[in-house]
């Protein structure tokens, strides 16, 4: 059986170590433990938020994408624990998304990707986005077209540019994630771009950039002469 953390000496105690160290001196397996509290009778609760983290190569992205019965099958790990990890990883991320948020203008594709990766690098079905801009490069709303399975989603072009008028937006940057973590466009990708860039000419609206998330990495089709 292992030595529980009470008996540990206290500079080794994650919770003490974030009192005195600051929390930036914690590893990630420190901070999970702290969240989890307790392990099980075979290992400590250190012992068990190492095993969780190496099962996913202690990525922070993929960790966020378990569910409560991944998390569950973790010897310890209840539904209580399980939503409690969750639930810190949904704060952390929707942090990052007001932080976003609080630049609007669009410079660069770097910016594109800062902005929709808290709301799509997580998750496990594709999300088809666009993002509505002025003359100034300013996002004035962004909206969600479609929503589907694992490698695809259908894409309602009246609905892309009904948004667009509505708003009075020139240009628009379309945006969707990849959860496989490839980020290569597909050839649907590229046909799907071209499509909605010939009907933004008829009403006068340019098309920007088209970003595909693929967890913590993108691809830019201005970047890659792919527009």
């Amino acid at each position: 059986m292992k030595k529980p953390i009470k008996n540990w000496s206290i500079d080794d105690r994650p919770r003490e170590k974030l009192r005195s160290k600051g929390r930036e001196n914690l590893s990630k397996a420190e901070l999970i433990t702290i969240l989890i509290g307790s392990g099980s009778r075979k290992e400590s609760a250190l012992d068990l938020s190492h095993k969780i983290l190496n099962s996913v190569n202690y990525n922070l992205h993929n960790l966020a994408r378990l569910t409560v019965p991944d998390l569950c099958k973790f010897n310890g790990i209840g539904p209580v624990k399980a939503i409690t990890i969750i639930t810190a990883l949904e704060l952390g991320r929707r942090r990052l998304l007001e932080k976003a948020h609080q630049k609007t203008t669009i410079t660069c594709s770097q910016d594109l990707f800062n902005l929709m990766a808290p709301i799509l690098s997580d998750l496990v079905e594709e999300q088809f986005w666009v993002l509505y801009l002025n003359h100034r490069l300013q996002v004035l709303f962004q909206k969600m077209i479609s929503s589907g399975g694992f490698t695809q989603t259908l894409v309602d072009i009246r609905k892309v540019f009904k948004h667009a008028l509505e708003c009075n937006a020139t240009k628009i940057v379309l945006v969707h994630n990849h959860p496989t973590g490839n980020m290569e466009p597909s050839l649907s990708d590229k046909e799907l771009t071209q499509k909605i860039k010939k009907a933004a000419h008829f009403i006068d609206i340019q098309v920007l950039d088209h970003i595909i998330i693929a967890q913590n990495h993108y691809c830019s089709f201005a970047d890659e002469n792919l527009l």
